[in-house]
């Protein structure tokens, strides 16, 4: 089966899901065919590849800590089975996605099922890695795996559990993946192990996890979790610990949110004191109760984030990509100008130079007027041969600017093939004095701006969907409706019979 008809599959299975649970985001991938088929015309994308495969559609919840922060803890009590390993070594290196499955029985699948599957948040990975580290995109075994739960609470979403975090020992491909996987992901969770109280000593870790999130503008979806916090029970002192961590967290920007402080309940250290362990449950207990909270919202989350990215790609489109096409363009027609004065000329000089030190140039011109035919021959020999030169000339200036594309294509924020749009707007039948890239013109931009548009009216749906400002149902509407119609108004059936 071709590429094209993996994706065009792919859409059509996606599109069938989403007609029951979602309509608002039905007409989304609608939406992105749109936008696919503006991508195709510039040459942004090729035929198997799609827009709508660039994002996951199923909602994403990412766990991120330091290492024996309690994550795999946490996992196994939010999904009420022992899935994941814990322990208070890294007992864990490899990203793990979790998803729902009806057995019964967990599995644990290699990275590549997630590699070469559109459907999971880390569909062709391998190539992002491959680009910042070398030969390590053949290894994805080593950094992912996907394990299968049979728990409830599962159903509709993905978690992603991250390896314990370390700054200082990770690779640069582990961070490429947890970049990407916090860029995706519609809550994350971030984990601090309230058993070592001087996070001074973690700035390299906190600076990752911390100092890069706050000043995102989707910076709302993370969610601060300073774990274990029931090991200061001894002392009796959480609030100089949660205290130490503020500041720690102050001292990297983060001066505002909700930071919560939990334990397991199946992990925890004994608190024999009655009221003291009281009020150790009640502050967990309520913590964990806004967790799961918001982890059950992540659907209605999942909806507003991929309308966003529909508008977001539009506008990127647009703004980022044209721009830097056009620049492409201009610099492209510069070098060929050069070229082909510079080429030209010398041949010129050269020939004029041959010409005159052999005396030939009055014969050669006394043969050219001789007939018709002499001068259709010449003309034809310098016409098509210089044709020929310049777009030789052309191909060269277009390859001479290979390390530029690249540069600018790994600096834009949406996935395209910022060359192939490049050589289409160069094609031989392109004029050079051609401004703007190939597929673009006054239509396109409409189209894009039409785009836009329909994604302010999906954000309206949605809304309309998930909140209800005049606090009436639509039964009270069709009732009001009612109650305000004549007495004596017939209904269609009696207007009928008569």
């Amino acid at each position: 089966m071709a590429d094209q008809d993996i994706i065009e599959n792919r859409l059509k299975q996606l599109e069938s899901h989403l007609e029951k649970e979602n309509p608002v985001l039905l007409k989304a991938v609608q939406s992105f065919r749109e936008l696919d088929k503006v991508a195709y015309r510039m040459g942004l994308l090729s035929r198997s590849e799609s827009f709508a495969t660039q994002i996951p559609w199923w909602p994403l919840i990412s766990i991120l800590g330091t290492f024996s922060a309690g994550k795999s803890t946490f996992i196994n009590n939010y999904l009420e089975t022992q899935l994941q390993r814990s322990g208070n070594q890294a007992v864990d290196d490899k990203f793990t996605v979790i998803c729902y499955s009806e057995d019964p029985t967990p599995h644990t699948l290699p990275g590549v099922a997630l590699d070469s599957d559109p459907r999971f948040p880390f569909y062709k990975i391998s190539r992002e890695i491959e680009l910042v580290a070398e030969g390590e995109g053949d290894r994805i075994d080593a950094y992912l795996q996907l394990k299968s739960c049979n728990s409830e609470r599962l159903k509709g979403k993905i978690l992603i559990d991250s390896p314990g975090f370390d700054a200082d020992a990770q690779r640069t491909s582990t961070l490429r993946i947890t970049d990407h996987m916090v860029d995706l992901s519609d809550l994350v969770l971030v984990f601090f192990d309230a058993r070592h109280p001087e996070p001074g000593a973690m700035r390299d870790t906190l600076e990752h996890l911390v100092a890069k999130t706050i000043h995102r503008p989707d910076s709302g979806k993370f969610l601060f979790i300073l774990n274990q916090i029931d090991t200061t029970a001894k002392e009796d002192n959480p609030e100089e610990v949660i205290a130490a961590w503020q500041r720690a967290l102050g001292e990297h920007g983060l001066t505002a949110g909700r930071f919560y402080t939990i334990y397991s309940h199946t992990a925890s250290n004994l608190i024999e004191d009655d009221k003291l362990r009281q009020r150790y449950e009640s502050k967990r207990d309520k913590d964990l109760a806004e967790i799961y909270g918001r982890m059950a919202q992540v659907e209605v989350e999942r909806a507003y984030r991929i309308v966003a990215a529909l508008e977001k790609t539009a506008r990127e489109i647009e703004e980022q990509v044209i721009p830097s096409l056009t620049q492409a363009l201009a610099r492209w027609k510069k070098r060929v100008l050069w070229l082909d004065g510079i080429v030209f000329g010398l041949i010129a000089a050269l020939v004029l130079g041959l010409g005159a030190s052999n005396g030939q140039l009055g014969s050669w011109w006394q043969w050219i007027r001789e007939s018709t035919l002499h001068s259709g021959i010449f003309l034809a020999v310098v016409l098509g041969g210089g044709y020929a030169l310049h777009l030789a000339l052309r191909r060269l200036a277009a390859r001479s600017l290979g390390g530029w594309l690249a540069e600018q294509e790994q600096a834009l924020p949406v996935k395209i093939n910022l060359a192939a749009a490049f050589h289409r707007s160069t094609r031989p039948w392109r004029s050079l004095m051609a401004k703007t890239p190939a597929g673009w013109g006054r239509g396109t931009r409409r189209k894009l701006s039409a785009l836009v548009n329909r994604a302010d009216k999906f954000v309206q749906q949605l809304n309309d969907r998930f909140t209800n400002p005049s606090g009436h149902s639509e039964a009270q509407s069709d009732k009001e409706e009612t109650a305000v119609a004549p007495d004596n108004l017939e209904t269609p059936a009696t207007e009928t019979k008569e």
